[in-house]
């Protein structure tokens, strides 16, 4: 592999454990849309894919009712849930490395942008990243191939041979690679070593990671 000058991270389960804050949101919408709730054992899957179809496939609405759930589950989310939140342990000293060796380091996440770079902020993260990079609002820029699309737009001199893209589901995967680039797969998030089919490296901890991306610098 290649030196890398660019390394894009997710969020949810990459950076952050957002497990409380993203399940009560969950439940709260669930519970306000009519249906059951799940578990936060079940709830869990949530974290990471984009709500709106998520929504469709398992409750059976359409787009429209699946937009007002999303709607719901912001009411809680926006006061509440964004900050139920904690980095893992290790983030901050491996980005602090990482950025004092040259990396450019960018914030590639599916959830929106403005949540995201309040999230940083909060931890007190922003510092070591050059970019926040996520979904709208509108939820007009969902997949993580968009996402990942989108940060090769700003930063105009990344490619496959330049950059990382580290994640904890298979959708931080399968982004990178239809964008042409190497991705990281971590199982101390949410996924599973069965979803980084094709990664280029799999990182059981924060510390595996950061001596592998190290070494890459």
């Amino acid at each position: 592999m290649n030196k890398i000058e660019y390394i894009m991270f997710d969020l949810d389960g990459t950076l952050t454990d957002p497990y409380e804050g993203i399940t009560n949101s969950l439940a709260y919408a669930i519970g306000k849309a009519g249906f059951a709730v799940p578990p936060k054992s079940v709830l869990k899957k949530y974290i990471g894919p984009p709500l709106i179809p998520s929504f469709m496939n398992d409750f059976g609405v359409d787009e429209a009712f699946s937009r007002k759930m999303l709607d719901y589950y912001r009411e809680y989310y926006e006061p509440h849930g964004i900050f139920e939140n904690e980095v893992y342990p290790g983030i901050g000293e491996m980005l602090a490395c990482l950025k004092k060796k040259g990396a450019t380091l960018i914030v590639a996440t599916s959830k929106p942008e403005p949540y995201a770079a309040d999230i940083i902020k909060h931890f007190g993260l922003a510092e070591y990243f050059s970019a926040v990079c996520g979904n709208t609002m509108d939820e007009s820029r969902t997949t993580k191939a968009d996402i990942i699309a989108y940060v090769k737009e700003c930063f105009t001199g990344i490619d496959g041979g330049n950059a990382l893209m580290v994640g904890d589901r298979r959708y931080d995967i399968e982004g990178a690679e239809a964008n042409g680039i190497p991705a990281i797969g971590v199982l101390y998030g949410y996924g599973s070593e069965a979803e980084f089919d094709g990664a280029a490296f799999i990182a059981q901890s924060v510390a595996e990671l950061k001596e592998f991306l190290l070494g890459r610098l």
